[in-house]
Order: C-alpha cells, then structure tokens, then sequence
C-alpha cells in the first residue's frame, strides 16, 4: 500500500516548526527518521495532511557535555549516539541499550528524538530515559519548557506533549562514581521489539550498600515502567543480603496491565521480565562493586 496523500513541509529552524504545528493542528505529524511512522503511514495505519519533516531544522542535532550531564539533540540518531565515545563513558546505559534498535539500517535514520515521541512501550530509548530519570527540553509558540521522564508517557503511543510542541532535546545525567549499568531484554528475532526487557542503574556507598537504585520495565506495560516498590526495598541494604530473583520477581510483581498477544500471554512476559531484571541486576551490580 501507500500513502494517503499529505502535503510536505520542511522547515529550516525550531521557531518555523512549532508555527507550523500550531497553524496546522492535529492534521500535521512531525517525521524524523520515520522509521516507525513511515510503516504507519505505507499501511494507512495512520493518515495525516501534512508531514512536517525536521531534517534540516538547525541546533537539533549534536552530543554536549553541559556541565553534570549530558544533553543529546532530538534529531541525533541512533547511530550517532551508538558511535559517540562521550555518551559510552557518560551515560552507558543509552549506550548499551542502543545496538538492542531494531538493525543498523533503523538506527543510521531513526532518531532518540522520535523514539522517545513515539513512546513505544517495547522499545528500549523511552525505558532508558525513564530509569536515568532523563529530562526532555521542548519548545512551543509559549517559549521552551522542560518535563522530567517520569510522567512523560501518558498512555500507548502518547506523551505529555502538546499539539504544537516539538521536543528538541534529553538530558541524561553523568554517570556517578561506584555505580553500574545493564539492559536485557528477550526477543522473538534479534532486532525485532522485546517481550520483555529490563534496565538497571545501581550506586553504591563505600560499604557496598545500596545508595540508589533504579529499575526500568519496558515491553510489560502500556508505557515504559518503573519498578517503585522494587528500587525502595533495595535502598540502604548491601548487595550481598539481595539475591538478583529477588530483585526481579519483585519489579514484576507490582504489574497490573501486562499485554497478551499471540507472542506471549500475560503470565509468560512476567516470567520473562523477572528473568530480565534478575540478569541486568547482577550484571549492574558486578560493575557497580568493580568500579
């Protein structure tokens, strides 16, 4: 099949874009590397009138250390952030997560920008930026705003972001000393979306407790998840009197919404998820000890 007929739009700066969006409404989509929206649209999954195409708008794109983070443009691929030195010694667990993407076709035109947007609950950028508790810069024709990861996803497929709002970039806090990172997730084919997948941050004291902790559920949920209950049992306790099966049949067990398919029931993507957690637990933990 392909598309419905739409009208193309290619502004060359963020000011043009949010105008656009305003004068144009719910008829206008913004397409980045359209990797997921160009599917939508060949199926007629999704019909929209006008196509706004951020390619070329300027200061969308780059990598920067700023300060105690780090900020990444919406428009920067996922190639580039798999690529970049700066983003695997700051911020590892966007690193690891990022070769998880789909295939590298998808990832030299998929952007961090557009994963995020979409808001997929099985993809792997929304989870990660929920568990570094990731900040997200917008603009609109109202000025620029910032929300923070947590409550960004609002339902399947839709975010906290108005109409006329084009997210512009994330910032990811540095990595801390004594801490440690990992992402697991299980897939029918490599690079296809995960059943189920887990991503964890752990930060150790000197004694070896546990200082904080954070454990991002992805593919169990209508959106990305964190484990709340989970991360606050663990606080204050050293890693030697918490076993990783612990860990994971404690993230899934608050669980309320898990999907069914034809891939999987309920109960199966839970097993699987506690599986995931258990291994990316041990495995942030090891560095978090090492490091």
């Amino acid at each position: 099949m392909k598309p419905a007929p739409f009208t193309y739009h290619a502004p060359r700066d963020a000011a043009e874009t949010v105008g656009l969006l305003a004068e144009l409404g719910e008829e206008a989509k913004l397409i980045a590397g359209g990797q997921s929206l160009v599917p939508m649209l060949a199926l007629r999954l999704a019909v929209f009138d006008h196509l706004v195409d951020l390619r070329h708008v300027a200061g969308l794109r780059g990598i920067e250390r700023r300060g105690d983070a780090v900020w990444i443009g919406a428009a920067t691929t996922q190639a580039e952030i798999g690529r970049s030195e700066q983003v695997a010694r700051d911020v590892p667990l966007l690193s690891r997560a990022t070769p998880l993407i789909g295939h590298f076709q998808i990832r030299n035109r998929g952007t961090i920008g557009g994963s995020v947007a979409h808001a997929d609950a099985a993809a792997e950028y929304p989870a990660i930026a929920l568990t570094l508790d990731a900040r997200l810069e917008t603009l609109s024709p109202r000025g620029s705003r910032t929300l923070p990861a947590a409550g960004f996803f609002t339902g399947m497929w839709s975010t906290g972001l108005a109409e006329d709002e084009l997210l512009t970039g994330i910032t990811f806090p540095v990595r801390a000393p004594r801490s440690g990172f990992a992402v697991e997730e299980f897939a029918r084919r490599s690079g296809d979306f995960a059943l189920a997948g887990a991503a964890v941050a752990v930060e150790l004291d000197g004694d070896a407790q546990i200082r904080r902790c954070a454990i991002g559920l992805f593919g169990l949920g209508p959106v990305p998840l964190r484990a709340v209950a989970a991360e606050a049992a663990l606080a204050g306790r050293g890693t030697d009197s918490v076993s990783a099966e612990e860990v994971g049949s404690t993230a899934v067990a608050e669980l309320r919404s898990v999907p069914a398919d034809l891939h999987g029931s309920a109960d199966y993507r839970r097993h699987v998820g506690a599986v995931m957690v258990a291994r990316a637990w041990r495995r942030a933990v090891k560095e978090a000890g090492d490091a």
